[in-house]
């Protein structure tokens, strides 16, 4: 792996709910991480996709799939923590024999860059509670994957959940240029983060998404809690630099610092 280059880092892409241009512009991004990378972390929810077959894929994610694993292939590391709406976690062994991904189960441990860092998609997170527990279960048993795999009508099953999923809906509002609604989870994922980082001195960053607000705060010198947004309203992405300077949240494609202005500005809560 290079030293030089910057580790990147994105969530929350919802491909299959979002429009085509989305799709393009991650192709994008990936060709991008590619040439300037030294490696690249996909923090959940990179597909709107709840159930996955054992020898298949959906058609409208060859693409993805194969950029990916042209990164791969181009020797930079990929990482990939599932989400509550991508069930490759679920299927899947997929991205990782054949693609040559790295899975990571949460929440996750590991150096990134110059980062000692912990990674969570943030779906675990619970108010008041220290224990992260995915959402959703069932979906996640080997019992409703058999049953989806060897039973029931696969493309009825997508077809339902894709109706009973969210994401759609704040999609179009959206494009429609009305608010997306409330982010809930952003202060509890930022309260657990803050807690993590000051009770865990082996750790200099906690990184996060779901809550699609990006956010960047120093919760003590030199030590953040970074959530990398979402790519329905925001286009955000994390840059660890390689030296271990500050992280940066920066928008795709015009790669601008995500400034104050915007739903979460950065800020810092060191004392």
């Amino acid at each position: 792996m290079s030293t030089d280059k910057p580790f990147l880092v994105v969530s929350d892409l919802h491909l299959g709910a979002v429009p085509l241009e989305t799709e393009r512009a991650f192709r994008g991004f990936l060709r991008y991480a590619t040439t300037t990378a030294s490696g690249l972390l996909i923090n959940g929810d990179l597909f709107d996709v709840w159930i996955a077959s054992k020898h298949f894929v959906v058609r409208e994610h060859v693409r993805v799939l194969a950029a990916l694993a042209d990164v791969v292939e181009a020797g930079v590391p990929v990482y990939f923590v599932g989400g509550n709406h991508d069930a490759l976690e679920f299927g899947g062994s997929m991205l990782r024999d054949d693609l040559g991904v790295t899975l990571l189960d949460e929440p996750a441990r590991i150096v990134l860059g110059a980062y000692r860092t912990l990674v969570i998609h943030g779906d675990g997170v619970h108010a008041g509670e220290s224990e992260y527990r995915k959402r959703h279960p069932i979906l996640r048993s080997a019992a409703f994957r058999w049953t989806t795999q060897r039973v029931l009508h696969l493309d009825r099953i997508y077809d339902g959940i894709a109706k009973w999923s969210a994401t759609r809906e704040i999609v179009q509002r959206h494009l429609k240029g009305e608010d997306t609604g409330p982010k809930p989870y952003a202060p509890v994922l930022e309260e657990w983060a803050t807690r993590a980082l000051r009770e865990s001195p082996d750790i200099d960053l906690v990184l996060a998404g779901h809550s699609h607000l990006p956010a960047r705060v120093e919760v003590e010198p030199g030590r953040y809690y970074v959530n990398t947004g979402d790519w329905i309203s925001h286009m955000t992405y994390a840059l660890l630099p390689a030296d271990g300077g500050e992280p940066r949240l920066l928008r795709w494609p015009d790669r601008v610092t995500y400034l104050a202005g915007h739903s979460s500005p950065t800020r810092s809560l060191a004392r």
